[in-house]
């Protein structure tokens, strides 16, 4: 396989249809096109579209998530880093491309995710809360709490302001909306005063 058929060159070319159309207007097709392989080529790295999608919108996730912990690492505590760390995860995906592309034309992808099961991309965010709750607990920032109950409620609220990103820019002023997130999550974690 060329360089140029890689699984990075198809996400890429993936990427790039599900901006421009949304996930149901884009077909394998179109992907392979734009990246400059066969069908079969995309098939042989995907079984089918599904996978193509979820790996899609898990490698966006990850690269949004890495950026955003990349931006907040010279935090002091872990709380001020999870609150920040969220808050720029959020305001990244809400300006993704796909991510938006998504939540704009095809929402009812997402909706499983909402109801009925955890994605890849929640049980990362998940880890990333639990690995930052640990360090809190470890440097004092955190309040004491069970961990994960605490994890998946961050997940709930964090997920949720993601999912609104629309809602919120026709109701609200979005970057208040990310003070009181930010404000929110803080407070939370912050340990009890004695």
């Amino acid at each position: 396989m060329s360089r140029r058929h890689s699984d990075a060159a198809v996400l890429e070319a993936a990427r790039e249809c599900v901006a421009d159309v949304g996930v149901r207007r884009t077909t394998v097709a179109d992907v392979a096109r734009r990246a400059g392989a066969s069908r079969m080529t995309v098939y042989r790295m995907f079984p089918d579209a599904g996978a193509l999608w979820s790996t899609l919108l898990t490698t966006e996730f990850t690269e949004v998530v890495g950026a955003a912990e990349a931006e907040t690492a010279h935090l002091p505590t872990a709380r001020q880093r999870l609150a920040a760390t969220a808050v720029s995860v959020v305001r990244r995906l809400a300006g993704d491309p796909v991510v938006r592309r998504v939540i704009e034309l095809d929402p009812d992808l997402l909706l499983p995710y909402l109801v009925e099961r955890l994605g890849q991309s929640q049980r990362m965010a998940l880890a990333h809360f639990r690995r930052l709750l640990d360090e809190g607990a470890a440097d004092g920032s955190i309040r004491s709490v069970d961990a994960s109950t605490v994890t998946y409620m961050l997940q709930l609220v964090v997920g949720s302001v993601v999912v609104a990103a629309r809602v919120t820019e026709r109701e609200a002023d979005p970057e208040a909306v990310m003070r009181e997130l930010h404000h929110l999550l803080d407070a939370y974690l912050a340990p009890v005063p004695e």
